[in-house]
């Protein structure tokens, strides 16, 4: 069985839906109590095993690679303020996991910026791959599920959530058979159907996949988006009638993707802040009587 030790992280994206805030910093830095989001990422991956973290990146990334690297100026200062209690957080960041880096110097979609990372995984060897939207509010780390699921089914797999019918129309939707216990043995993967969706399960950006679908990318010119999608590969993983596997995940999906959802993920994981929790829940409490 082969162990889960890598994962790869596309985060070349422009973050458009928050700009100015992203204009000159990643979207994936953008904080969420006291945290950029993908420090959680990292965080639940390292979790799981995940003992290398590959990220995918593009123009204007460079913060995320200062935030996972080691600031001697900045060690230092928190030393001489006596603020030892700050050097823990921050060396906890640098010493997570080990941090590679790749550059994807075109946009051409999801599965090209896997593409780019696929040097550095193994011929044979499975890797997780997670985008920066995804953080979940659960008991149970979300990457530990998928890991398990393919610890079970070593097939790749799809962490799943079901969302409310009407906003299946901007996710890539399952159609498969319910094997018990949050799997699920797909049979077809469409994206964003605009009708007649065979579920309200979709996928949230937590996945692991089998060398069969990274031999499906490298061969891949485009899909039917016109760019190199893991959606597609996905559809063409089972036109050779090869095994893909979902796994819906306990916890609460917490989508960053937009403002609003992002502005819940802040309050639903700030209510639960040592620090800040009780006096958010007060503010929240008198906020809705002025309403």
């Amino acid at each position: 069985m082969q162990k889960i030790k890598k994962a790869i992280l596309p985060v070349a994206g422009f973050g458009t839906r928050f700009l100015p805030a992203t204009k000159a910093q990643p979207k994936e830095m953008l904080t969420v109590v006291d945290k950029p989001v993908i420090q959680y990422l990292v965080e639940d991956a390292v979790s799981a095993g995940i003992e290398e973290i590959i990220f995918v990146t593009g123009r204007g990334k460079r913060a995320i690679e200062d935030h996972f690297d080691y600031s001697f100026e900045l060690s230092k200062t928190l030393v001489e303020k006596n603020k030892l209690d700050l050097v823990k957080k921050v060396q906890a960041i640098e010493s997570l996991a080990k941090f590679s880096y790749v550059r994807q110097p075109v946009p051409l979609g999801d599965g090209h910026a896997v593409n780019c990372a696929s040097h550095l995984v193994g011929k044979d060897e499975p890797v997780l791959v997670m985008f920066g939207d995804t953080l979940y509010d659960s008991k149970k780390s979300p990457v530990s599920q998928v890991v398990e699921s393919y610890n079970k089914y070593q097939q790749s797999i799809i962490g799943l959530s079901e969302v409310n019918p009407e906003e299946v129309k901007y996710f890539g939707v399952i159609d498969g058979k319910d094997l018990g216990g949050g799997s699920y043995k797909i049979k077809k993967f469409i994206e964003k159907p605009k009708k007649n969706a065979p579920s309200n399960l979709v996928q949230v950006g937590i996945n692991i996949i089998t060398p069969d679908i990274l031999k499906i990318l490298k061969t891949m010119k485009k899909g039917e988006s016109g760019e190199i999608r893991l959606a597609d590969a996905y559809s063409l993983l089972l036109n050779q009638k090869k095994a893909l596997y979902g796994r819906r995940l306990e916890g609460e999906w917490l989508d960053t993707g937009n403002k609003l959802n992002f502005l819940k993920a802040s309050i639903k994981l700030g209510l639960k802040d040592k620090e800040i929790g009780k006096d958010l829940n007060q503010f929240i409490k008198d906020l809705s009587k002025d309403i």
